[in-house]
């Protein structure tokens, strides 16, 4: 199921908008929802940290096997 989010905008701002958008073949509201989506993707910090600790563990692979990084993992975080 879908929500709605409302929001409040200039009327110049949302006829510049909305153009654009027609100009792109795209409804206003498919526009807003990649941008948001987008946004999400780009400043998802939780994706960010798997990422980082994917690739972390690649370089690691070389030296270690993936049952050592566990371990190693698990020890910090019950030295914390």
């Amino acid at each position: 199921m879908s929500d709605q989010l409302i929001i409040r905008i200039d009327s110049d701002l949302k006829k510049r908008f909305k153009k654009i958008s027609q100009n792109e073949g795209k409804a206003s509201s498919q526009v807003v929802r990649e941008l948001i989506e987008n946004y999400v993707i780009e400043n998802n910090l939780s994706a960010y940290v798997d990422d980082l600790w994917e690739r972390i563990g690649e370089k690691l692979n070389k030296e270690f096997s993936v049952e050592d990084i566990d371990k190693i993992v698990d020890q910090v975080r019950k030295d914390q």
